[in-house]
């Protein structure tokens, strides 16, 4: 019922802004940071922080979610990989969308998973949205960027300044992640699931919400 809440909360709270593609840097939390454009809208829901903005191509998304208290830390990177690829098969579930060039990436010492979410808008038009999935032993970041398919061949050069931008504290080092490296057998499958449970319908209403509002404005306009 919390996540219910959550999510609903975030289909109505969420306020697109049109800001300009000049992306200036944002304290996400004390550790994490990221360059959005100047009026960007931030919210607070029940413990969470969501950060969003539009330019004239696209949506931008960031999302720091504290992990439940009573989270088992990761012990392997094994554990951290299957948290993060059932985080993008929660996504793409609850988007009913195509999860392509899934990869994994680093970010200053840190793992994290990358991937393009391919979905359809109100009229059927392709979405495209991009994903940057950092996990840590306290909070789950997620970035986004999303923009309509007719744009793709303009969004290139933003995409990859929203997302080159991420900054993190020298504080965050691997074993903030999972703390070792030897082998072993790794969570449960119940233990995993539990972690990425509430992040997944956060980012997807969150991002329906602003694409909607973006795409009627421009009806109007």
């Amino acid at each position: 019922m919390k996540k219910l809440i959550i999510f609903f909360g975030v289909l109505f709270l969420v306020d697109a802004v049109y800001g300009q593609s000049a992306l200036k840097p944002v304290k996400i939390d004390s550790l994490v940071t990221i360059s959005l454009p100047a009026a960007f809208t931030k919210k607070d829901t029940l413990g969470q922080h969501i950060f969003s903005a539009t330019t004239d191509f696209a949506y931008m998304i960031a999302i720091d979610e504290p992990n439940a208290k009573g989270n088992q830390p990761l012990k392997k990177e094994k554990d951290l990989n299957s948290v993060l690829k059932k985080y993008v098969s929660g996504i793409q579930s609850q988007s009913q969308g195509s999860a392509q060039f899934v990869r994994d990436t680093t970010i200053g010492t840190l793992k994290a998973k990358a991937f393009t979410l391919l979905t359809k808008d109100a009229n059927g038009d392709d979405l495209y949205r991009k994903f940057i999935l950092l996990y840590t032993k306290d909070a789950t970041y997620t970035f986004e960027y999303g923009y309509p398919g007719a744009r793709k061949d303009m969004i290139k050069d933003e995409a990859k300044a929203f997302f080159s931008s991420i900054r993190l504290s020298p504080e965050l080092q691997r074993n903030d992640q999972y703390t070792d490296t030897s082998k072993s057998t790794g969570l449960s499958t119940n233990m995993i699931l539990i972690i990425i449970a509430g992040g997944v319908v956060i980012v997807f209403g969150g991002a329906w919400l602003i694409f909607r509002k973006k795409k009627t404005s421009n009806e109007y306009a």
